[in-house]
C-alpha cells in the first residue's frame, strides 16, 4: 500500500505529540549525599513535590559533595539539598566567610553563571560546627560562649576529627580568634564516638555539628560562636534551571518546605532515624503531615 504525503505528515505530528507528552511526564529526580540528614531532607522535598502533583524519582545516597554536584550538572538528577559553606569550599573554592548572606550570594551567583544551577531560598537550618560540653562542665566553668571557653581550655580535653587540628575553622582558628589552647586533643574519626567519649567523661569538649541529635537528646550545651569563627552551613535545594522551567510550581513548593526546617527540628528528625531506627521516608512523611503539607 502506497503511503501518501498526508499520512506521513500525520504520522510525524503524532510522533511529535508523543515526544512532547513524554517530556512533560519526565520525572523530577531528587538526589542526596550519603548521610542521615541528607536522606531525610531529600525525602521531605521529594514528598512535597509529589503532593503538588509533580512526578518524582529518587536517587538517594549518591555519595559525597562532588559526586552529587556532578550528577546535578550532568542531568542525572534535578536537585539535591546542599549546604552553603560546603558549596563555597568544595565547589566554588572561594574564600571562607562567616557572613551567611555573603556566602549564600557567592555560591548562588557562581552556580548560576558556571553551572546553570539555581540555589533556592535557604532554610533556617545551619548545620555548621558546634563545640559542646555537658551541663556539669558548663556550670563548673561558667561556659556559654567560646570566649568563656578560652579561660577554661587549658584544663580541658577536646575530641574532634583528625582534620580539625589543622583547619582555620578548627584548632588553628580557635587559637587565633579566641586564644583557645586546650590541655589535649583526642582524635575520633566518627562523630558518634566523640559523643560517646563526652558522655563517658573521656573528653570535656566535643566538636560536633549543630543538627546532631545527641545535642538535644543528652542536653549538651552548644557554646555560642560569639566572634563568628565558624562559617555558615545553611541548607537549600539546588536545582537545574531547565527543571525549574519544566516545573514552574516546583520553586514555590521547595521554598515553602525549606521555611519549615530549623536546627531544633532537624535534631529531632535525625534522632528518629539514628536513635529510634525509623526509615527516613517514614520520618519525612510524618513531618510533612504534622506541618499540613501532606494530607494523608
Amino acid at each position: 500500500m502506497r503511503t501518501t504525503i498526508k499520512q506521513v505528515l500525520a504520522l510525524l505530528a503524532g510522533l511529535s505529540t508523543t515526544v512532547a507528552s513524554s517530556a512533560q511526564a519526565a520525572d523530577f529526580i531528587v538526589g542526596s549525599k550519603s548521610f542521615t540528614e541528607q536522606y531525610i531532607l531529600a525525602e521531605i522535598y521529594a514528598s512535597a513535590l509529589e503532593q503538588a502533583g509533580i512526578p518524582v524519582e529518587r536517587k538517594i545516597n549518591l555519595g559525597g559533595t562532588l559526586i552529587a554536584q556532578g550528577a546535578l550538572v550532568k542531568g542525572d538528577i534535578d536537585m539535591y539539598p546542599e549546604y552553603t559553606g560546603t558549596a563555597l569550599s568544595a565547589v566554588v573554592k572561594g574564600e571562607m566567610s562567616s557572613d551567611p548572606d555573603k556566602v549564600y550570594q557567592t555560591v548562588k551567583n557562581v552556580y548560576a553563571e558556571k553551572y546553570h544551577l539555581t540555589w533556592l531560598a535557604p532554610a533556617k537550618l545551619n548545620n555548621g560546627y558546634a563545640l559542646l560540653v555537658s551541663k556539669k562542665t558548663a556550670e563548673k566553668y561558667h561556659l556559654r560562649t567560646l570566649s568563656d571557653l578560652a579561660k577554661a581550655a587549658p584544663e580541658l580535653t577536646i575530641g574532634a576529627g583528625a582534620e580539625f587540628g589543622d583547619r582555620q575553622d578548627g584548632l588553628k582558628g580557635l587559637e587565633q580568634v579566641y586564644g583557645i589552647k586546650f590541655k589535649s586533643f583526642r582524635q575520633f574519626a566518627k562523630v558518634g564516638l566523640r559523643y560517646d567519649a563526652l558522655a563517658a567523661g573521656q573528653i570535656d569538649v566535643a566538636n560536633g555539628f549543630a543538627t546532631d541529635w545527641q545535642i538535644a537528646d543528652r542536653q549538651y550545651v552548644s557554646l555560642t560562636d560569639d566572634k563568628h569563627l565558624f562559617p555558615p552551613y545553611f541548607v537549600a535545594p539546588v536545582v537545574r534551571e531547565q527543571t525549574l522551567q519544566a516545573y514552574p510550581n516546583a520553586e514555590a513548593v521547595l521554598n515553602n518546605v525549606s521555611q519549615l526546617l530549623d536546627n531544633d527540628t532537624m535534631q529531632k528528625l535525625n534522632a528518629a532515624v539514628e536513635k529510634d531506627k525509623e526509615e527516613p521516608a517514614d520520618v519525612a512523611a510524618a513531618f510533612l503531615r504534622e506541618k499540613g503539607v501532606v494530607k494523608s
